[in-house]
């Protein structure tokens, strides 16, 4: 299914005058619509979504619960600003969260627009709290692309580039990626080392970290780890920041990653998945932490549309009815099984990992020297798309295959992907 047509090449020739290259896009394709895990593109050319809008739509394309869900918010109003005029869609859903988020603790939530002003908020939020300075974050980690979440972000390309001077009392540590030989006990102590040679512990105000690396290529950090973590964390007065961002509402199987190691962190910070496609997002937690700012110093224009809380309502309520867990399960066991095979038939993956159907392979040159290999990962995206599956890379140099198919895909619509998959590595792996 090679990507021709006047319509396609018309709309490409548009973008490269009127939109910046510093805005990449992985496949040179313009939709037309979607359904379920379905995409078509202007050319009539269709797709097995295994991208999901990046983590962003783990219900599909067009959920018509949701649908008809914003359609009643939107015979009401669409905007008032919370700050303004209050809406019941917000505290609504805000009361679903804080019951919904790991912990028995009273909780609170604020709800904003994006993934990175979640982020930038739980830091505000911890430092308030605390009364500290400090971030730590860490390495292979993302966390946005604004000037705070940038400079906690883990990985340089292609994310900083020459955007700095970074915000000053950020730190990072080495994540636990056992591939790349970094254990639990080596990432605790070279956390350690931290606390002894560049910030005391009793400066830090927050520790963010994502369950599984998502941009950084789909790394579980072990039970273990977060275990010692949140520990390390109680005993220091930290505020343990879960950024479940990409992780959260299925996406591993349960509805937070955090969920799988049974701790409860002290706050966290969720979007993509949670409103159907909307934009939204929110930080969920103890309520005497996020009690901690003054009135006025949390908020934004847009934060906690009502269009948004609207398909966030319908969202939670689609988990509940449709079982949409357990269905996650069963994906991640078909998908880490198919994935496990390919292993053992091809010397360029060296690695597969994730949590449930969050499942990713890493591409390298050989297995001893576990080089990266990310244009091997670029060929095998575009054979994927040329036989009608739409694949999405991370990791170093791009190296990574990640899977974020939507949970509602159906049973013959995996095997198809499966299988189309299977083929593209029989083309560029042999």
């Amino acid at each position: 299914m090679i990507v021709t047509g006047s319509e396609t090449q018309s709309l490409l020739e548009m973008r490269d005058r009127e939109v910046p290259r510093g805005v990449s896009t992985a496949h040179p394709i313009f939709v037309e619509r979607g359904e379920g895990a379905r995409l078509w593109d202007v050319e009539g050319n269709e797709y097995l979504d295994f991208i999901g809008g990046i983590g962003v739509l783990n219900l599909g394309h067009r959920h018509p619960r949701i649908v008809e869900a914003v359609r009643a918010q939107l015979e009401r109003f669409t905007h008032t600003m919370f700050q303004a005029a209050m809406y019941d869609g917000y505290v609504q859903l805000a009361q679903r969260l804080n019951r919904l988020t790991p912990g028995t603790q009273p909780k609170k939530t604020l709800l904003v627009s994006t993934g990175a002003e979640a982020i930038e908020n739980a830091v505000k939020i911890a430092r308030a709290y605390t009364g500290r300075p400090g971030v730590i974050t860490f390495q292979h980690g993302y966390h946005g692309r604004t000037l705070l979440t940038l400079s906690m972000t883990g990985k340089t390309a292609p994310y900083k580039q020459n955007f700095g001077p970074y915000c000053a009392e950020v730190y990072q540590a080495p994540y636990p990626y056992e591939y790349r030989g970094w254990s639990s006990e080596r990432a605790l102590a070279a956390l350690q080392d931290l606390f002894d040679a560049e910030i005391p512990a009793d400066r830090v105000a927050a520790i963010v970290i994502e369950p599984v690396a998502g941009e950084g290529g789909f790394i579980p950090a072990p039970t273990d780890f977060l275990h010692e973590l949140r520990a390390l964390t109680a005993h220091h007065g930290i505020v343990f920041v879960a950024d479940e961002i990409q992780t959260g509402f299925g996406r591993t199987g349960a509805m937070f990653a955090v969920e799988h190691a049974g701790i409860e962190p002290d706050l966290v910070c969720v979007a993509k998945s949670l409103a159907g496609g909307l934009p939204l997002a929110g930080v969920v937690g103890r309520a005497e932490i996020m009690d901690a700012p003054e009135p006025g110093g949390l908020g934004g224009t847009y934060a906690g549309n009502p269009l948004a809380c609207a398909a966030a309502l319908a969202t939670l309520d689609i988990f509940e009815s449709e079982q949409i867990l357990p269905r996650a399960k069963r994906l991640g066991e078909r998908i880490q099984r198919e994935f496990r095979e390919l292993a053992a038939t091809y010397a360029h993956i060296g690695d597969v990992r994730g949590i449930g159907p969050m499942v990713a392979m890493e591409l390298v040159e050989d297995r001893d020297s576990k080089r990266p290999a990310g244009m091997l990962a670029a060929a095998l995206q575009a054979d994927a798309r040329n036989r009608g599956l739409l694949l999405m890379r991370a990791g170093a140099e791009g190296g990574v295959i990640r899977i974020l198919v939507p949970l509602v895909i159906t049973d013959d619509e995996l095997e198809l992907g499966l299988r189309r998959l299977r083929e593209s590595c029989a083309a560029v792996l042999k």
